[in-house]
């Protein structure tokens, strides 16, 4: 048996997991030694005690690595095991990295920059617009947003990357095709057409009590920060905190009212430590200290930053622009192009921190 395919065998025994398939790898050598080792082998993992081998046993003799993968293959979905050479590097940095994963849509090098922005489920109208428009700013910038799917906080990111035209990832609590909560079943189609809908259960897994604090570690796991808008104390998404702390992530927080309950985990956080943020600018100057070119020039795709992506109009201004400072009212009458023109292209190239805003209606390229 194949390394790769014995990690989605054992990715399908209930009550297994990372940890205890590490132990079993330590004592028998390989991933693809524990379908074929006896009851007295697998006792001998330290963590295996004699109900868990003789369910292991038993659950192995009725499962085909063949047939998950054929299934698979019919809902337009790939299966990634912790052996694949593609399996996301900052997810076997963590103590417990998935099995396997499956994945509807496509993994990519630039996703290496991702920011998850995880809140509550019920969150207030200005919740929504902030992480909508955070979420928003980051596509902008090239940042990959990575959120779980859920009603809320979670939608209105994948929302706002998605209207920003970037990449969104969506951790699921679920089998990939058990969409949940049903009302984000266009959602999650727009997800895998821009993105990727990505979980390590089994296809067919309903959701209980503990998959979705599970796959919390994924969020943080696959992100290079966690942006925490509205949460209560006590919530899952204070729970990715705990998860990103862990994981020696950064964790942003948005302030919330005092008299709201749903902003007393971010204020909570703020207080321990949590960067403040009031826009995206705020996340971005962390992450320009974080990444940084290579010695010798050499730029490395996993520390460079994302290249921002201009449309046609947006970089025939910016090459207009040239070096000098501008009016805006003369920037109009020598580009030829309308008011309403310039001020939307300048917006955004501002929002891409392309352009900077001076006193007296003035602008430079930066």
């Amino acid at each position: 048996m194949q390394e790769s395919d014995a990690y989605v065998l054992l990715n399908r025994v209930e009550g297994l997991g990372p940890v205890k398939v590490r132990s079993l790898v330590s004592v028998l050598g390989s991933a693809a030694a524990i379908p074929e080792a006896g009851k007295s082998d697998l006792l001998q993992a330290p963590g295996i005690g004699e109900k868990l081998a003789d369910k292991l046993l038993y659950r192995l003799q009725g499962l085909d690595a063949d047939q998950e993968r054929e299934a698979a293959d019919r809902l337009g979905v790939q299966i990634l095991s912790y052996a694949d050479p593609a399996y996301p590097k900052a997810l076997k940095e963590i103590h417990d990295p998935p099995l396997a994963l499956y994945i509807k849509g496509s993994l990519l090098p630039a996703d290496v920059h991702a920011l998850g922005v995880v809140g509550s489920r019920r969150c207030t109208h200005y919740g929504t617009q902030v992480a909508d428009r955070l979420s928003f700013q980051l596509a902008k910038q090239g940042y990959t947003v990575v959120s779980g799917l859920a009603r809320g906080i979670d939608a209105a990111a994948h929302e706002g990357s998605l209207k920003g035209q970037g990449r969104t990832l969506a951790v699921m609590g679920t089998g990939i095709d058990q969409i949940y909560p049903s009302e984000h079943q266009k959602l999650a189609e727009q997800i895998s057409e821009q993105g990727a809908l990505i979980t390590e259960f089994p296809i067919g897994f309903k959701p209980n009590r503990q998959s979705f604090p599970q796959r919390n570690r994924i969020i943080s796991g696959l992100s290079k920060g966690i942006l925490v808008v509205e949460a209560a104390r006590g919530s899952g998404a204070m729970l990715t905190v705990d998860e990103a702390n862990a994981q020696g992530r950064l964790v942003f927080a948005v302030p919330g009212r005092i008299d709201n309950p749903s902003a007393g985990g971010c204020n909570h956080l703020i207080k321990q430590g949590a960067k403040l943020v009031e826009d995206v600018d705020d996340i971005l100057e962390e992450f320009e200290y974080l990444i940084s070119p290579t010695p010798q020039g050499r730029e490395d795709p996993e520390h460079v930053k994302p290249q921002v992506q201009l449309s046609e109009e947006e970089h025939k201004l910016l090459e207009f622009l040239g070096k000098r400072e501008w009016g805006q009212d003369e920037l109009i009458r020598e580009s030829g192009l309308s008011a309403s023109k310039i001020a939307t292209l300048l917006l955004m190239l501002e929002m891409k921190r392309q352009v900077q805003s001076l006193p007296g209606r003035q602008v430079r390229r930066i």
